[in-house]
């Protein structure tokens, strides 16, 4: 099977520009292709997850990838997908999370030494050409000049054809901004830089972005009379629609720290049924033929694939160490053991208890089980709260210090568990 008939296979293929093209480059090692990363946060997310898998893929095929930190379109904000203005962010914190993208990238992409360096007429060098780059476009942006940028760059638009892109359209009703309008331009006029500098002659990106990567294969042909080509990958959805990577609590992170290993394995192992074979065929790289076994699997079995499919995804994030912890831990609590090394902890301060006490609703709200006290008398009330392996009855019940002292288990449900420290 071909790189190109095995990323069909996984479903990950949304819109091309030119099928045959891209599967000629991108089987022969010969795409050097870019994905753009905005600096939103200082941490990268599970909506980043499949990008950075889709690079890991075509890199170990030969193909030279290029992550593009957008240290500049970051001072404007993509409109696509927002039904509002993003929060504005000052320089200092887009530098710093740039620098954060940085580490969580090289877990995935192997940048080797690389300094970024241009080659010679926007080729590609051949000698490296499997070897990443990673670039900033505040590079080439941050001190353009506004009048020669508009009449060299800004001829090239038709405000009615932008009009008509879907990023701008469901955002008409609610107004536009100018600035967010000059995203789609900033972004056409990374592509060319790109290819200008490093003969990067494709860009991969979202579904939701296909406007934007439409803008930038034809800004080229324009500007230079070359041909460059786009591709979308499926956005990650549930069976319901929905964005994955989303939980009560906010986004699962890449980082240990925002989000800890064993509750991003926890996060994969809970995927429904009907979701888990789509999320092992896109995000995992094992066999498809192993996974195509799986779907036959039923009942019970589909919980050994969920198991599967969470530590394959902890091990590429956070390494075999801490999938084989989270694996452990996970499983110990199922099966009603004892040991809580690897679980996530919430530490209590003393201004949260009350005369030496504190109750079950502020220790769920404390724990992020739950959004607020209504939330956790609910939980309480359907018996879905244990301690320590006991159901909770009374949502008025309330613990000493001394009862943290030793091993202290939260539990919420099937699948939420925390363990209580002082």
């Amino acid at each position: 099977m071909t790189v190109f008939d095995e990323l069909k296979a996984r479903g990950l293929l949304a819109q091309l520009t030119d099928e045959e093209e891209i599967k000629e480059l991108i089987n022969n090692g010969k795409a050097t292709f870019y994905i753009g990363f905005d600096p939103t946060a200082d941490s990268l997310h599970v909506g980043h997850f499949m990008a950075l898998c889709l690079m890991k893929r075509l890199q170990m095929a030969g193909n030279k990838p290029i992550a593009l930190i957008g240290g500049g379109t970051g001072m404007i904000g993509d409109p696509s997908g927002r039904s509002d203005l993003r929060t504005m962010m000052t320089r200092e914190t887009i530098e710093h999370n740039c620098e954060c993208f940085k580490r969580q990238m090289s877990r995935f992409i192997d940048f080797g030494d690389s300094a970024g360096a241009p080659s010679a007429e926007g080729e590609a060098s051949e000698e490296k050409h499997s070897v990443a780059l990673m670039v900033n476009n505040a590079d080439w942006l941050m001190d353009l000049n506004y009048i020669e940028f508009i009449r060299d760059i800004g001829v090239h638009f038709s405000v009615n054809r932008m009009l008509t892109a879907e990023c701008y359209k469901q955002r008409m009703e609610k107004g536009l901004s100018f600035l967010e309008f000059n995203y789609m331009i900033m972004q056409s006029y990374d592509f060319l830089k790109l290819y200008e500098k490093y003969g990067c002659n494709m860009q991969f990106g979202g579904d939701d972005q296909w406007s934007n990567m439409l803008g930038g294969t034809e800004l080229i042909r324009r500007k230079l009379g070359k041909d460059a080509y786009a591709m979308t990958i499926t956005l990650l959805l549930n069976s319901e629609g929905k964005k994955m990577g989303k939980t009560e609590s906010g986004a699962v992170w890449l980082d240990a720290e925002k989000t800890s290993p064993y509750e991003f394995f926890q996060y994969w192992r809970n995927v429904s049924d009907t979701d888990v074979i789509k999320c092992l065929k896109m995000l995992t790289f094992l066999p498809l033929e192993e996974i195509e076994a799986m779907e036959r699997w039923e009942g019970s079995e589909l919980n050994k694939a969920k198991e599967i499919l969470a530590y394959e995804l902890t091990q590429l994030v956070h390494g075999t160490e801490e999938a084989q912890k989270a694996k452990e831990a996970a499983a110990a609590l199922f099966a009603g053991g004892a040991n809580s090394e690897n679980m996530p902890k919430t530490v209590l301060s003393d201004e949260q208890f009350t005369d030496g006490t504190i109750d079950i609703l502020t220790l769920l709200v404390a724990s992020g089980m739950t959004a607020s006290k209504s939330e956790a008398r609910r939980a309480v009330e359907q018996g879905g709260v244990s301690v320590n392996g006991d159901k909770v009855a009374d949502a008025k019940a309330v613990y000493t210090k001394e009862a943290f002292a030793e091993e202290f288990i939260l539990k919420k449900g099937k699948k939420s568990f925390q363990k209580i420290c002082l």
